[in-house]
């Protein structure tokens, strides 16, 4: 048999040429988006003042399998992919287990995630249809980066609302988005409406990507050209990210691997649909018995604790009403260090699939996922974003199971980014200031009593 290498890499023209859109496989779609003044599902010209108009047919998309790749999209992926699949041997040794671990590494690109993969299609779209600006919001700071990236090449003017607390956290990260030609503005902030009448509610608060969306939203509504872009959630984008899970499997593939079980973090789903979109289209159809698992975070636990129901997209309430596992869009989440994941709600895609039974989903807190990214990057050699880590720490896990259990499983796990911009929350932890912080139910009552009451 031949030895698996430590990199699995595929060349430029094994690239991937659509993506793939895993709800043509789901024997029910997700619910539609409903308008919250009409109380119907969302049509097309319902979207049109906010998203761009290629991007509102592959939100509705419940049809086509795959869906081409624009050359000019494939060209700036080629700068980056296809990114590397790692069999973690160096970890699997520090663990004794048996199982055989791999990571889809996505931190090649100096937004150091995978949220590139989604910011340059959405850019590529707007340029196409002739706007000159857009506007979005970031927790962490990947997605604001890799957009500033993507605007930065395709010429195309950029306001970020970053989370407050991130922006605190990670001043660096502002000055990387600022390099590429992006405005900056911390969130909540006095430059909208929304943004004001949150503080007003909330003093002192470090802020949400539901607050950020909202203010986000109301800007691309009041500048002429404009649109607004989000980098996880929605539909388009757990389609654009499937071209991680289409490489993985891709490389796997070329060495006769199925896996067993594939883990991946989740806060808004993007990057978890991603990866699983190709296995789970197999496993839709019968050809797999895979076992599914999502990560989110203890301190903001929408799939573990949250609620199936209709529920707005931010804290302003101004987006379309979306069935998903929630907390309620008036949840405050702690500020904890894993940003990226600090949503109050989930991918409809990824709270169908595990409403439906076809995912395992788990909560960890933040030590435990610290505990794991510092044995990581001691074993593998790269810095994991917090994010990431929670991942890794599940996959950790199950190799300690096999390990006990004497299984030799296949774990595949996605790493979406590096932490070179969380060195405040490694210093925390590497010094033992690093708090957990789990939600009691009273915490949680008051984010599910903003749930707002929808008959469909």
């Amino acid at each position: 048999m031949t030895k698996i290498p430590y990199k699995i890499n595929l060349s430029e023209d094994e690239l991937p040429k659509y993506w793939q859109n895993i709800r043509p496989y789901m024997q029910e779609a997700p619910d539609p988006f409903i308008n919250p003044v009409t109380f119907k599902p969302c049509t097309a010209d319902d979207l049109r003042p906010v998203f761009c108009d290629e991007l509102i047919e592959q939100e509705l998309d419940n049809t086509n399998k795959f869906i081409e790749i624009p050359e000019e999209i494939r060209d700036f992926y080629k700068m980056y992919r296809p990114s590397p699949l790692t069999r973690a041997y160096n970890l699997e040794k520090a663990l004794g287990t048996p199982a055989e671990i791999y990571y889809k590494f996505e931190g090649t690109n100096t937004s150091g995630s995978h949220k590139l993969n989604s910011a340059v299609a959405q850019v590529y779209y707007a340029k196409q249809q002739g706007l000159t600006h857009l506007t979005t919001e970031t927790g962490a700071g990947q997605w604001g980066t890799a957009l500033s990236m993507a605007c930065g090449y395709f010429g195309i003017d950029l306001s970020v609302y970053m989370v407050k607390v991130s922006a605190e956290q990670k001043p660096y990260r502002k000055a990387v988005m600022e390099t590429y030609g992006a405005r900056v503005i911390p969130s909540p902030s006095d430059t909208t409406e929304v943004g004001r009448r949150i503080l007003a509610e909330n003093p002192g608060t470090g802020g949400s990507l539901g607050c950020a969306i909202s203010e986000a939203m109301e800007v691309s509504m009041k500048t002429d050209n404009c649109r607004y872009v989000l980098g996880s959630v929605l539909n388009h984008v757990v389609l654009h990210q499937s071209i991680i899970g289409l490489e993985t499997k891709l490389g796997l593939d070329k060495y006769g691997v199925q896996p067993d079980i594939v883990i991946g973090c989740a806060g808004g789903g993007s990057n978890l649909g991603g990866l699983i979109t190709p296995f789970m289209a197999d496993k839709l159809e019968g050809k797999n018995n895979i076992h599914f698992i999502a990560v989110e975070p203890a301190s903001c636990p929408s799939l573990t604790r949250g609620r199936y129901a209709f529920d707005f997209g931010d804290t302003g309430q101004t987006t379309p009403l979306m069935r998903m596992y929630t907390l309620g869009s008036g949840f405050m989440p702690s500020p904890n260090h894993s940003g990226g994941l600090r949503y109050h709600g989930m991918s409809p895609i990824v709270s169908k699939l595990y409403h439906d039974g076809m995912m395992e989903a788990r909560s960890v807190e933040q030590t435990k996922v610290f505990e794991a990214a510092t044995m990581f990057c001691r074993c593998e050699g790269t810095l994991p974003a917090p994010e990431s880590s929670h991942a890794i720490r599940v996959a950790m896990d199950e190799a300690i199971k096999c390990r006990e259990t004497g299984e030799k499983k296949v774990i595949v796990f996605g790493l979406t980014g590096t932490g070179y911009f969380d060195l405040a929350a490694y210093q925390a932890y590497n010094q033992g200031t690093m708090v957990d912080y789990v939600p009691t139910d009273e915490d949680l009552k008051k984010g599910f009593a903003t749930l707002p009451k929808v008959e469909y």
